[in-house]
């Protein structure tokens, strides 16, 4: 059986990925990164009980360290009655490209050579390493430094396709959380709300 790494957050896409490849029977090994986020609990919740039952016990590592100190509100919650957020506030440096390096380690030293992500077309926080240019870079990069390839099986998609994919797959979405700004509850307003907002809206119209 074929066996991958997926990075998992407990969002939308990454718990629909993990569903997409139990589909195509593919061993999955989920690696959950807390890098000090303020929303770690409720993500590491969710990655528990939301993945498909056939995928193996969740890894989750701690890299918080590196962002000790940070003033994005992705580390330090916003009180939201109080303070408003806005997308440059959330902003982590390098974050994505630390976690595809992590990944590709881990997946090597446990023997798998595939790293999937849940990347979508999408740049809505203005972060460099979330964007198609940086992806395609990524691909170029890692073939001249190791075995592992990484797949992002959304990377051409929009948020509206991938509820529609998740919910021909059964994915529990309504149990997704991909909030950036509460560490309890969707904001409604932060980047990834109101993406996931206008999607669920384009995608029930089809």
């Amino acid at each position: 059986m074929k066996k991958a790494v997926v990075m998992v957050s407990g969002g939308l896409d990454s718990t629909t990925v993990c569903y997409l490849l139990t589909k195509m029977d593919i061993k999955i090994q989920p690696i959950f990164f807390d890098y000090g986020q303020h929303c770690v609990e409720i993500e590491w919740k969710n990655v528990n009980e939301l993945l498909p039952p056939e995928v193996l016990r969740p890894e989750r590592l701690n890299i918080s360290d590196i962002f000790i100190g940070s003033r994005s509100r992705m580390i330090r919650e916003a009180d939201l009655w109080r303070e408003s957020v806005s997308d440059d506030d959330l902003y982590l440096p390098y974050r994505t490209m630390l976690f595809f390096a992590v990944a590709a380690a881990r997946a090597q030293t446990l023997g798998i050579l595939d790293v999937y992500s849940g990347f979508i077309n999408s740049n809505h926080a203005k972060e460099i390493d979330c964007s198609t240019e940086f992806m395609n870079g990524l691909d170029e990069l890692s073939r001249g430094v190791g075995a592992v390839r990484f797949h992002a099986p959304f990377r051409k998609n929009t948020k509206a396709d991938v509820i529609r994919r998740a919910l021909e797959l059964n994915v529990p979405i309504g149990r997704t959380f991909s909030c950036q700004a509460s560490s309890s509850f969707p904001c409604g307003a932060c980047p990834n709300c109101v993406e996931r907002l206008k999607a669920l809206a384009e995608a029930s119209t089809v």
